[in-house]
């Protein structure tokens, strides 16, 4: 499959670098251009790419940008693609967000911005070092699991598929409004669950 990633910070390189692994074509981007990603590229065996490249390029686009920064994502480009939302609203860096500060999730503005995109909220609640190197075989009981959140059910799908391929459960996580269970502050976020832990942690945060 190919998987554009737009932000080439820790997050957006470790889970390119791991869909590099498993069998997949990258191209990555970040907002200093193509030239500025090639070293992150050429580390994780990816195609350097600006955001627009790498938004056409992907049948999944992973986007890792701050979340601050949303608006800047190419919505043109994105129009029907499945996106995984892997930001979070830390207000500290972003500056505070009326929207969210009233309890709408970060991921629903998101999606609000990429009218016509399907997207999905996942990778955004583990260290970058535990996606680089806790995954698992299916079966394995120490296996760690991400919870998924959306409104289409074949793209959470598709995206669950990913992440289980890279060594990880999904979680259904239920819709884009239900995604803010799963930011900064929640039970799940940060934490190293197993499938049933992530289920258990979503539960109180409804």
């Amino acid at each position: 499959m190919r998987i554009g990633v737009i932000g080439a910070g820790k997050i957006g390189a470790t889970v390119g670098r791991r869909l590099v692994e498993v069998g997949h074509e990258v191209a990555i981007s970040n907002s200093r251009g193509r030239d500025a990603v090639k070293p992150v590229a050429e580390e994780i065996g990816a195609q350097a790419a600006d955001a627009e490249d790498a938004a056409r390029f992907g049948d999944v686009v992973v986007e890792a940008i701050p979340f601050g920064e949303y608006e800047s994502l190419p919505a043109d480009e994105l129009r029907g693609k499945v996106v995984v939302d892997a930001s979070n609203y830390y207000p500290g860096r972003d500056g505070k967000i009326e929207a969210v500060e009233s309890g709408t999730a970060s991921t629903a503005l998101v999606a609000q911005h990429l009218d016509g995109a399907r997207v999905v909220k996942a990778f955004n609640t583990m260290m970058w070092r535990h996606i680089a190197d806790a995954g698992k075989p299916a079966g394995d009981p120490a296996r760690l699991a991400l919870p998924v959140a959306g409104d289409d059910d074949e793209a959470k799908r598709l995206v669950i598929d990913l992440i289980d391929q890279i060594g990880f459960d999904g979680v259904d996580a239920g819709s884009l409004a239900d995604s803010n269970r799963q930011e900064p502050g929640t039970p799940v976020y940060g934490e190293l669950l197993d499938a049933d832990g992530v289920r258990d942690a979503l539960a109180p945060a409804a």
